[in-house]
This record gives structure tokens, C-alpha cells and sequence, in this order.
């Protein structure tokens, strides 16, 4: 399941063309078992993702949750302990669920000051090593300053990033994943 905002909601792109679909695809075409369910809504925060998190859960029982959230309370200059609290609030919610969880980090432009959002980058890695957990420090990593990749409004990665983005996301991924279903069973 993935559980995030608008960056995995598919915001501003055609259909089919965000990274989830194309998750999608490489699982499928890859052999792969499992099913991705795209819970993420665009304007989401920590707030609201906790809020709804026992319903998804409920619903969809998921092995894996890719926790892409908390950019948007960090472009409104939320508290950043309030934010944390509430991914934690999450996380703790999927592990009493028996789900792993891949935290997604983000990063932000300057605007709040340079203590702000090192302290919101490094909530996320604090997270990840409270919880154990595998960490995406920046899902945009490696083109977040190529404008050509975004959208018009320097927010939303478009259509050719997005393969950059799953290819950050496949790096912690793959290793949580059940083996396709094609491969052979290890000789020993």
C-alpha cells in the first residue's frame, strides 16, 4: 500500500504515468505477487494520514506501506514534533498491523530557514532509526534541481521524473518484496 500525498497521488499527470502505476507495472512484469493499492491523497498531511490509517489498514491488510508523508506540513511550516508524532502515530500503526514500512523522506526549499528544514530532513531519519525501519531519504534525489522534470508549479515532479522517483523508491523496496513468482528456489 502506498500511503502519501499529491508526489504519489499522480497530481497534474495523465493516467497511469506516476510512479505507483509504473510500480505497478515493474511488479507485474517482473513476476511479482504482490498487488499495489494507492491510498494517497494530494493535499494530505501527517495530521490527516493518522487520522485515516486503522481504516486503510482495515480495509486492505497490507504486507509492505510505503509512507511517502509530511511534505505539505512542511510547506506550511507545521511544527515539526507534531509531524513526527504523527508518523510515528503511523508506523506504529502498520507494525501492530504486521506491516513493514518503507519511509519515504523529503526535503525543502529554504524558505522556512536553514534550521527548520535540516530538522524536518533529519525527522525522518530519526524515524527510520527509532522504528527500524528501511528509509528513501529523498525520493527526489538526484533531479530535485532539473526544473525541466517538474511541473509548472516547481512542486510536482512530471511525467519524466517519475521513473526517477520509483527508480529511488526500488532501491529500498526491492529488498522487502516475496520473490517473483518465476524464479527458481535457491540450490544450496
Amino acid at each position: 500500500m502506498v500511503y502519501g500525498d499529491s508526489l504519489s497521488a499522480g497530481y497534474g499527470l495523465a493516467t497511469q504515468t506516476d510512479w505507483v502505476n509504473l510500480l505497478r507495472h515493474r511488479l507485474a512484469q517482473a513476476g511479482y505477487p504482490d498487488e499495489v493499492v494507492n491510498e494517497s491523497i494530494s493535499g494530505e498531511t501527517t495530521a490527516g494520514g493518522r487520522s485515516r490509517i486503522r481504516g486503510a489498514l482495515s480495509a486492505y491488510h497490507p504486507a509492505i506501506v510505503i509512507l511517502e508523508l509530511g511534505a505539505n506540513d512542511g510547506l506550511r511550516g507545521l511544527p515539526i514534533t507534531s509531524a513526527q508524532g504523527n508518523l510515528a502515530a503511523i508506523i506504529a500503526a502498520c507494525q501492530a498491523a504486521h506491516a513493514q514500512v518503507l519511509l519515504v523522506g523529503m526535503r525543502l526549499p529554504p524558505n522556512y530557514g536553514p534550521p527548520y528544514t535540516q530538522d524536518f530532513q533529519d525527522m525522518y531519519a530519526d524515524l527510520a532509526r527509532r522504528y527500524r525501519l528501511p528509509l528513501v531519504p529523498f525520493m527526489m534525489a538526484g533531479f530535485a534541481a532539473d526544473r525541466s522534470l517538474f511541473q509548472a508549479d516547481n512542486l510536482h515532479p512530471n511525467a519524466r521524473a517519475q521513473p526517477l522517483m520509483l527508480a529511488n523508491i526500488w532501491k529500498a523496496l526491492a529488498p522487502l518484496l516475496k520473490r517473483p513468482r518465476d524464479a527458481a528456489p535457491a540450490r544450496r
